[in-house]
């Protein structure tokens, strides 16, 4: 289903030496490189690790070695799992071949499946993003792909999509075709002419762009036209081609906008656009029966086997499914039911059985169908997850059903009746830890699965299982950390200031949330106390205390039971950024728009008392005296409303602090990286040498060597080898996925993706000594080690 690499820990020194294995070959092939190397074979150690083994080859060795393209060239991250879902933003089959099938993860690349469904690999990884809105195969020739990257299901943490890719051999290569930056909603292509395609682009969630609109290819994506342009607020949302007719379309245009305190979906921009030239051209749908605006969100679709059979599903005050039987020329709204417009922004989609008109299905909370043109609804019962967003259907047997959702994929072949979920390891992970087990163990939050905890290693080649992993109380968003003192105890939370204490040996869960109200749809400023969708949470390790970060900080000396408030707001607390949020058409207030509040929090692992506390809207706070007292400290260049994403306080040293902010969620998407060696009263950044569009989410230093700093950024891992003077991308096996969180524990780099769940660089000793290479290609000036240093074997005996 998908891979696993090890780096086989429990092998013998001897076996995974190979060639140097011995003292006396070790010494051997030391002495030959000291005596003579412009006679003899030069081996890096990272062409060794190519070859399979930890040494150096003799200068006799016959086999050309291919020269490394980097000094790390040879390591790989180990996925850990889970192999639970994600978010899939669009799926298809093949109408050539029903054993093929492709899926977008919204954040986790383009998955391919090539028997029926039951094994799936990802076929994305090579290219610079993995947030993907849609993929469209040719309907007239199967190896011609469309995928469009950045998801258009606008969440607050999304990913910026840069654009459209084409492949013109079923995914096996790709070509960048269409660079812009924004999301893309859906790809459409010409039932006869592969290379005729029309893209509906929303554009950038956080910031107003010219480049939103449609756009054309009729060359197969060398050359895209923008064919259709409202403003600078609006963009696309979706189009379909009739079947029947190609030069009759159809497409919707969203004005939407999200802020970190808001999300609003609709607005004059908000319509409907009809092509009868095949897309060249769009004039505005002028139909009777439409609904007053404003509208928001719209859904459009021609039934694929009739051409006067049109869908809109509009988002609008007297909103719902319309239906015209005259090609647009009238409608009637036939359905009115909320279960079709709840959470618009987030669903609003349809899929018209291709060979019955009266057929339509409908990804919302619910999958719903209907059986008689739109007048009643049905709930499917079945797939294993809520939350769907793009379901299709085979047009030579409609009873193949693909379903993607919040919790990945699900198969049908026998017209819904029962359903198969492929387990794929795209979770999205929000917070992540490790514990002090032996092996550890690692756990975390994910997007719309809930939480997770599972061993690092266990007593099998293969790896872990699904059924390794655990539920470990909590929900899908807020904080998760171990508990430093119980093994096998975590605190976990999730949205409105939620937080539990769970105890894996017991499976039991106790509730411990300081301030237990449900804030779901209520305003922000209505409450005392604030809790941001993602809420910190800090287990002491001087003294137990736990931490829980409203927009004041709360504390706890035993275990959940009771509380204190130990800070005072530590927001800016500006009103005006805490009220309604999801207008002008459909609320929509989760906490994820709950603003004003402490967003992390570290604390020197060496000095009791001293911690620091961010928040997401650009004010960073230290104490020294255990939360007694705070100080506001400055970050330069910090523009006002940014987010301080992550702290960290290295155990060397109680003078260093590192902080991480973002400001994407504003459209400003530089890196933000600042360091300290004075308790932050003075900070200089290190980030100059990162591209100036990628987002940061984490920092760690490495715990044996101070020079290495590790970030985890919307575009993968990256390095600096040289205390930050430089950064590099860590281009390993790791896809460029957005990386939330990172530990560095136990010799390892543990990494929580949003989108590709849980990795782990183990035995970063290794990666410290190949830093030494100068320059790969640079043989004579390299000073790689002999061979590379091995950890303590780990022996584990059952009773």
């Amino acid at each position: 289903m998908f891979h696993q690499s090890t780096l086989r820990g429990d092998e013998s020194r001897e076996e995974r030496a190979g060639n140097c294995g011995s003292a006396r070959q070790r010494s051997k092939c030391g002495q030959s490189q000291r005596l003579g190397r412009e006679q003899s074979r030069y081996c890096s150690a990272v062409a060794l690790l190519m070859l399979g083994l930890l040494g150096c080859v003799g200068a006799t060795h016959a086999t050309p070695v291919a020269e490394p393209k980097s000094k790390y060239e040879g390591l790989e991250f180990r996925l850990l799992g889970p192999a639970v879902g994600g978010r899939i933003s669009a799926i298809t089959g093949v109408i050539q071949d029903p054993l093929v099938m492709y899926a977008a993860a919204a954040q986790g690349g383009v998955w391919k499946s090539s028997d029926g469904g039951l094994q799936w690999k990802p076929i994305f990884d090579s290219e610079f993003t993995q947030s993907i809105g849609w993929i469209s195969v040719a309907p007239s020739d199967a190896n011609k792909l469309y995928v469009g990257s950045g998801e258009a299901n606008i969440r607050g943490n999304v990913a910026l999509g840069h654009g459209i890719w084409t492949s013109e051999d079923a995914g096996k290569s790709f070509t960048h075709s269409l660079k812009l930056k924004g999301q893309i909603g859906k790809i459409a292509v010409d039932p006869v002419d592969a290379n005729v395609a029309v893209a509906a682009v929303l554009g950038s969630p956080f910031g107003p762009s010219k480049q939103r609109g449609l756009y054309r290819t009729e060359d197969g994506g060398k050359s895209w036209q923008h064919v259709l342009y409202v403003n600078a607020d609006t963009g696309a949302a979706d189009i379909s081609i009739s079947k029947q007719n190609p030069r009759q379309i159809i497409a919707s245009t969203w004005q939407a906008r999200r802020t970190p305190w808001s999300l609003n979906s609709g607005g004059p921009g908000s319509g409907i656009y009809q092509s009868t030239d095949g897309g060249r051209s769009f004039e505005a749908l002028e139909a009777e029966g439409l609904p007053a605006k404003p509208w928001g969100k719209i859904g459009v679709a021609i039934a694929p086997s009739d051409e006067q059979r049109i869908y809109l599903l509009i988002e609008a005050k007297r909103g719902g499914l319309f239906r015209s039987d005259d090609g647009g020329a009238n409608f009637e709204r036939i359905n009115s039911h909320r279960a079709l417009r709840q959470r618009a922004w987030y669903y609003t989609t349809m899929t018209v059985d291709p060979n019955n008109a009266d057929h339509v299905w409908f990804p919302q909370v619910n999958l719903l169908k209907t059986l008689d043109g739109g007048h009643s609804l049905v709930s499917v019962s079945g797939p294993s997850h809520g939350d769907h967003h793009d379901v299709w259907l085979d047009p030579n047997n409609p009873k193949r059903i693909l379903d993607a959702h919040d919790g990945g994929i699900d198969l049908s072949n026998d017209g819904g009746k029962t359903f198969f979920n492929p387990k794929l390891p795209i979770s999205q992970f929000y917070n992540i830890d490790v514990d002090s087990r032996t092996p550890y163990f690692v756990g975390g939050t994910m997007q719309d699965m809930g939480t997770a905890s599972g061993p690092s290693r266990v007593l099998r080649g293969s790896g872990a299982n699904l059924s390794d992993w655990v539920y470990a109380g909590g929900g899908e968003a807020g904080d998760f950390v171990y508990d430093l003192n119980q093994p096998g105890k975590n605190y976990a939370g999730e949205y409105g200031g939620y937080l539990s204490l769970h105890d894996q040996t017991t499976a039991q869960t106790r509730v411990i949330t300081p301030y237990p109200v449900n804030p779901s749809g209520r305003h922000a400023k209505e409450f005392k106390y604030r809790f941001q969708w993602t809420a910190p949470v800090l287990h002491s390790r001087h003294d137990g205390a736990l931490y829980h970060g409203a927009n004041v900080l709360f504390r706890s000396t035993d275990q959940g039971s009771s509380w204190q408030v130990v800070s005072p707001d530590l927001s800016r607390n500006d009103p005006t950024k805490q009220g309604w949020s999801g207008g002008p058409i459909t609320g929509d207030i989760t906490t994820v728009e709950y603003y004003n509040t402490i967003f992390s929090l570290a604390e020197a692992p060496s000095q009791a008392g001293l911690m620091y506390a961010g928040t997401d809207d650009g004010r960073l706070h230290r104490t020294s005296d255990g939360a007694k007292s705070w100080q506001a400290l400055k970050l330069a260049g910090l523009p006002e409303w940014a987010t301080i994403e992550s702290i960290h306080v290295p155990a060397r040293s109680a003078e260093v602090v590192y902080v991480v902010a973002h400001n994407y969620r504003l459209d400003d998407h530089t890196p933000y990286l600042y360091y300290s060696e004075d308790r932050g009263n003075s900070f200089r950044r290190l980030d100059s040498s990162l591209p100036r569009d990628l987002p940061l989410y984490a920092v760690r230093e490495d715990p044996e060597d101070t020079k290495f700093i590790y970030l985890g950024t919307e575009r993968g891992v990256y390095l600096s080898s040289n205390s930050g003077n430089s950064f590099e991308q860590l281009t390993l096996n790791l896809p460029s996925v957005t990386v939330t969180d990172l530990e560095t524990k136990h010799g390892d780099l543990v990494v929580g993706t949003r989108g590709r769940s849980i990795w782990a660089l183990e035995n970063l000793s290794q990666m410290r000594a190949l830093s030494k290479l100068v320059d790969p290609s640079d043989r004579a000036r390299s000073s790689a080690p002999a061979w590379l240093p091995l950890r303590a074997g780990l022996r584990i005996q059952q009773d």
